[in-house]
């Protein structure tokens, strides 16, 4: 029955192939054309982290959007959005315009994650929900990762590229449109509040903060450090996509791991290994084998660890409380990754190049520092309270939380259960 399921979902999956290779190669692009044009570092953190913000406004009024028209308009809507603001990036090359596009850009494609999740949470059983999320994830994170080599079929600095990714979101709405999938309801639920995320789950909120910064100076910065580094538009494709590879690859044995020992001690372990990994990274001037090994280190290390410190937070809560906490999880992740590229490229102006991966390396050491202390200081959590790890990626990177526990309604006994202990 999963195996059937998972087939009958073919015409979304594919669409949100080619909506990955669309977001993939558009950021990529943009930063690597960005420096080509001389934008001032600040400008173009502010382009970058401009489409973290308009992800964080999707997340709140797509679902309002959904209830007013529906589904399959919305999807149509955003998606034409989303292929026209691209076309506009390269009629004006100009930081404001594009900063203004990347806004809207950045709402576009939170809301339609928001659409074709709501399709796969309405299809997905409780057989099945496991198997549905590893695939949509794989099919994300590969699709985002194979995006950064279409950089490599013309010339960044022509019009040929912002066609095919105009082309790419355009043809990834007809499978999706056409689906004969039932039209999901949309469920609104109170969100846990940031508060009470804390003291259910410090260590949980601290992982999220840091590791999700980290993740918004990759995916807004990585490709305009690779530009000034000097590399050409294949090997930035080549050091991205290794970032991104590794972090694909990395996250089913980390999430294993953790699912087995305690998370705190997997996540400082990762850190200290990516952040070790950023340190060599630094010290790399020019493309090659080294460069590209040691940034797949960092991303298999750093970026895999989003669903860690998720499943880590799940661990502290209430069964009922998991589902409003989603909401409040996405909300945090996104202030955080529009301050992502706005700090890195303040600090690059005033340090060099170099402190690109040496900020990242700073906060993965804090990371493991805290982790580390915070497993020496207080006890493990029972092993009965904690959930199973699933595959995620950072917020804005993809997508929001697709939640990985059963649809049906959580028994009042259940949910007034005692917690584990609040003090993670």
């Amino acid at each position: 029955m999963a195996a059937r399921t998972l087939l009958s979902l073919w015409p979304l999956f594919f669409g949100l192939l080619l909506v990955g290779l669309a977001s993939g190669v558009q950021g990529t692009l943009l930063g690597f054309r960005a420096e080509q044009e001389g934008f001032a570092d600040g400008l173009t953190g502010l382009v970058m982290s401009a489409y973290f913000a308009g992800f964080l406004l999707g997340s709140v009024w797509a679902p309002r959007l959904i209830d007013r028209v529906g589904h399959i308009r919305t999807f149509a809507a955003v998606s034409a959005v989303a292929s026209v603001t691209i076309l506009v990036h390269a009629s004006f090359v100009n930081p404001w315009a594009w900063a203004a596009m990347r806004l809207v850009t950045g709402l576009a494609f939170s809301t339609i994650f928001v659409v074709t999740e709501s399709w796969l949470n309405e299809a997905a059983t409780n057989e099945s929900r496991g198997r549905i999320l590893a695939a949509y994830m794989v099919i994300l994170l590969g699709g985002t990762a194979g995006g950064q080599f279409l950089l490599t079929l013309a010339d960044p600095s022509g019009f040929a590229l912002f066609v095919l990714v105009s082309v790419l979101v355009s043809v990834a709405a007809l499978p999706i449109l056409m689906t004969v999938l039932r039209t999901p309801v949309i469920e609104t639920s109170e969100r846990v509040s940031l508060g009470h995320l804390w003291y259910r789950a410090k260590m949980g909120v601290i992982g999220l903060v840091l590791i999700q910064w980290c993740g918004s100076m990759v995916y807004g910065m990585g490709a305009v450090y690779a530009a000034k580094l000097g590399l050409s538009a294949e090997e930035v494709a080549l050091f991205m996509g290794a970032i991104l590879g590794g972090a694909m690859v990395m996250q089913w044995p980390l999430g294993q791991l953790s699912d087995h020992v305690d998370r705190r001690w997997v996540l400082g372990i990762a850190s200290i290994l990516a952040g070790v990994a950023a340190v060599y990274a630094s010290a790399e001037t020019s493309a090659g084998p080294r460069l590209y090994a040691v940034a797949f280190v960092f991303g298999g290390f750093c970026l895999s660890q989003y669903s860690l410190v998720v499943a880590l937070i799940h661990d502290h809560l209430r069964p009922a409380e998991i589902t409003p906490a989603s909401g409040t999880i996405v909300l945090l992740s996104g202030i955080v990754s529009v301050a992502g590229p706005l700090t890195v490229s303040f600090v690059q102006a005033n340090f060099g190049l170099k402190s690109f991966f040496l900020l990242m390396a700073g906060l993965l050491f804090l990371m493991a520092a805290i982790s580390i202390w915070r497993v020496l200081t207080i006890p493990a959590l029972p092993a009965e309270y904690k959930t199973t790890t699933t595959m995620q990626a950072p917020v804005a990177v993809v997508g929001s939380v697709l939640h990985p526990e059963d649809k049906e309604v959580v028994p009042e006994e259940a949910a007034n259960a005692p917690s584990a202990t609040s003090v993670a």
